[in-house]
């Protein structure tokens, strides 16, 4: 039931907390000669400000009752003793003798001399020219701010929101709001559709104006990115959107045209059928096309043989190759553009390793790169070399507007003569791009995956397409070699990936199947195999080695519900263990915790065994930590994320999710010591081959299966690959890309 919002008034009498983005804060508020604790997103208010509060009472258990602030309006000082309070508390430069002597002569003239005619700063406390200009600057900023704060709070958007907006829009946000609030439903900015469509009906706009129509296209082009899509075919778009925006078809087509010409979105044709494209995923696809094709032409010269080179290896490392693991071999030291994908048991390490080792024995420097930490990780065990996340390798600038952009790019490119990427059926179209930006053409690629895993959680298939496509050569193990041979998990998965029932029955080996068509009984299995049966019967770390794995995050056996279960099973509440209460889920300290949004702001401090300090930002998408620290009163969290170390602020809070249990998808990238995933019926849009079959490999020594036998095997027999709308397998394959002669200069 939601609380019944009041507002109240008063002057901020102190600060107690303010987070560093001066987002949330805790300060105490003198209202009716009563003080008032408000905790909440409030801006960055400053002693002796006026404010007004919309908000609610809470009742904590440790700090008592407290006002819980949703929207803040604020207001310059009108009181003489207030505005000298005000001044010494926002400007470095000012000490209380010198706002007092300010606001002795200027008065309530006094704001506006810092604004206009902040020169005469300089009478004051040895300003200089510099510090009074500052000064002025930031008064006008935070004057800004502060009235798009208060313009904002009419339409009962949030302070956060009004901060979004602020970086997204600059000083002229109010402005530009109010002329088309639309613009609030970017997704820098993140306000619903429907939320900006009842402030534009406030604000008495048409409906069918084109400020709307072409926000909804956008707006509905996005919801279907979010599901992996960098296309959408143009009937069904128009068919939404008339649904979505309640307009006319004819009206619709006007618009799109107006919005193609102005290249704010791309039409693409595949035969008859168009698809539309936003700018951003249309510019990738694009530009991932040409280049590809550019560096096709420049890798196939005649190919050499390297047998004899490779003979010398084998002999070296006391290794047989066998025939295609020779082939792709050869073919990356001669072309230097390849795809290696192949199944677990396969040999892509060995392969890899070869090939690592013979490109550095030809002098050339080598990088190796993987979308996820815990890829990254694995990569550099595995080959012994070290390895990092694709977005650290190209170096994450500070946002400057709503897409990422790296410092290694077309003008600051890696210094590598060859680029390995793992895991690369996790990239999507966006990163790939930006990847592709940061080499030379001459830059050798190798392309590392496996091919039958889910699709990148961003926009794209791009594996999938490139492969498709035939613009680089693809070498594909699948030969499992004896060690391999003795895994239950290893041969149930290409037993899975080639359409065949395994034996659910055997219990020698390191797959059990578990059946429970109970949803309660499969959860409480779940639980109960996590806190003390695996790791009873095999020493297993309930935290740290086990990893319960889900489809869904909905329903009773989704994340979600499962995530409660474990939570209270393996971190249950208990007296002084610190937490913080979400709307959604509660985050307690020891808590598993995961990153669901890419947040390039966040910054983070990782120690080395030496003791030296790095520091960085940015946590990403499936990132999981472990929360060491939980703060109540100001309602942070400290979060480790193995080893690389992050303080959350309240806002932070809603790209987190509990761990204990996480999706298939989610989980793409990593390897645990034991899985336990519960296949629940009655989620039929899940059911398919190739989500068991990257759920199976998740497993490094042990798998569990709970669930429906009849469920496992439809999912087996529904080859049907995940449905993704892109365009970038007919941009390499048609005729009108970049010939030789058309390289760009770099």
């Amino acid at each position: 039931m939601e609380k019944e919002l009041i507002t109240i008034s008063g002057e901020v009498d102190a600060i107690q907390h303010k987070s560093k983005d001066s987002q949330f804060g805790v300060i105490i508020l003198l209202c009716e000669g009563k003080l008032v604790t408000v905790v909440g997103e409030l801006g960055s208010v400053e002693e002796g400000e006026d404010i007004t509060c919309t908000g609610y009472y809470t009742d904590h258990r440790v700090y008592g009752e407290q006002f819980r602030c949703v929207t803040c309006e604020r207001t310059l000082p009108t009181k003489h003793a207030n505005m000298i309070k005000y001044l010494a508390g926002s400007f470095e430069e000012i000490k209380l003798r010198t706002a007092k002597n300010i606001v002795n002569r200027y008065g309530d003239d006094t704001f506006d001399m810092i604004e206009n005619d902040f020169e005469k700063l300089t009478e004051f406390g040895g300003l200089s020219i510099k510090q009074a200009k500052k000064i002025s600057e930031k008064f006008r900023e935070t004057y800004a701010l502060r009235s798009l704060i208060n313009s904002f709070a009419k339409y009962a958007l949030p302070t956060h929101t009004a901060l979004s907006a602020w970086k997204a829009l600059g000083s002229d946000a109010a402005e530009i709001v109010d002329r088309n609030p639309y613009v609030l439903t970017k997704e820098s900015i993140g306000v619903d559709f429907e939320k900006a469509d009842r402030i534009a009906s406030k604000l008495g706009l048409d409906p069918a104006s084109e400020q709307r129509i072409a926000s909804g296209i956008s707006y509905v082009l996005r919801r279907f990115s979010n599901d992996g899509h960098s296309a959408m075919p143009l009937e069904r778009l128009e068919t939404e959107c008339c649904s979505f925006l309640g307009i006319e078809k004819l009206r619709f087509g006007q618009v799109l045209d107006a919005e193609a010409e102005d290249n704010n979105i791309y039409l693409y044709y595949k035969g008859r059928d168009a698809f539309v494209m936003s700018a951003d995923l249309y510019t990738a696809e694009d530009y991932i096309a040409r280049r590809l094709s550019i560096m096709s032409e420049i890798s196939y010269d005649s190919e050499v043989d390297f047998s004899e080179v490779i003979d010398l290896a084998e002999q070296e490392n006391g290794i047989e190759y066998e025939d295609t693991q020779r082939k792709a071999i050869n073919l990356a030291l001669s072309k230097g553009f390849l795809i290696l994908t192949g199944g677990p048991g396969t040999g892509k390490t060995t392969t890899l390793n070869a090939i690592l080792s013979l490109f550095e024995q030809q002098g050339m420097s080598v990088m190796l790169a993987a979308p996820t930490g815990k890829a990254a990780k694995r990569l550099s065990d595995l080959t012994a070399h070290e390895a990092t996340t694709i977005h650290r390798l190209l170096g994450v600038k500070p946002p400057d507007g709503p897409k990422i952009s790296f410092i290694h790019n077309e003008n600051d490119q890696l210094d590598c003569d060859v680029l390995i990427i793992d895991e690369m059926s996790m990239v999507d179209s966006c990163l790939f791009e930006a990847v592709l930006r940061a080499i030379s053409v001459t830059c050798k690629l190798v392309l590392v995956g496996d091919s039958d895993q889910l699709p990148s959680v961003g926009a794209g298939n791009v594996l999938h397409d490139i492969i498709e496509s035939g613009v680089m050569p693809v070498v594909t193990l699948t030969e499992i070699f004896r060690q391999a041979q003795q895994s239950m998990i290893v041969t149930t998965a290409h037993k899975i990936i080639r359409g065949e029932q395994p034996d659910l029955t055997d219990r020698s080996g390191d797959f059990f199947f578990m059946e429970r068509r109970e949803y309660n009984e499969a959860r409480t299995l779940a639980a109960d195999l996590v806190e003390k049966r695996l790791p009873d019967t095999y020493g297993y770390d309930s935290f740290n080695d086990i990893q319960v794995l889900s489809p869904t995050r909905q329903g009773p056996v989704g994340t979600a519900e499962l995530n409660r279960l474990l939570q209270e099973r393996l971190n249950p509440k208990a007296a002084g263990k610190s937490e913080v209460v979400m709307p959604f889920c509660t985050f307690r300290k020891g808590d598993k915790v995961m990153q669901t949004s890419n947040d390039y702001d966040i910054t983070w401090k990782k120690i080395d065994d030496e003791g030296k300090t790095e520091e960085g930002a940015g946590i990403f998408n499936g990132d999981i930590g472990v929360i060491t620290a939980a703060n109540k009163v100001l309602r942070t969290l400290t979060i480790d994320f193995d080893g690389r170390v992050a303080v959350y602020q309240a806002d932070m809070l809603q790209n987190l999710e509990l761990a204990y249990a996480v999706t298939v998808h989610k989980s793409q990238g990593s390897e645990f010591e034991a899985v336990v995933m519960v296949l629940p019926e009655g989620y039929d849009l899940l059911c398919y081959r190739n989500l068991l079959y990257t759920g199976v490999t998740r497993a490094k020594k042990l798998l569990v299966i709970i669930g429906s036998v009849r469920q496992f095997r439809r999912m087996i027999e529904n080859d049907r690959k995940t449905l993704r709308y892109t365009c970038l397998k007919e941009m390499l394959t048609s005729s009108d890309q970049l010939g030789i002669e058309d390289i760009p200069d770099e």
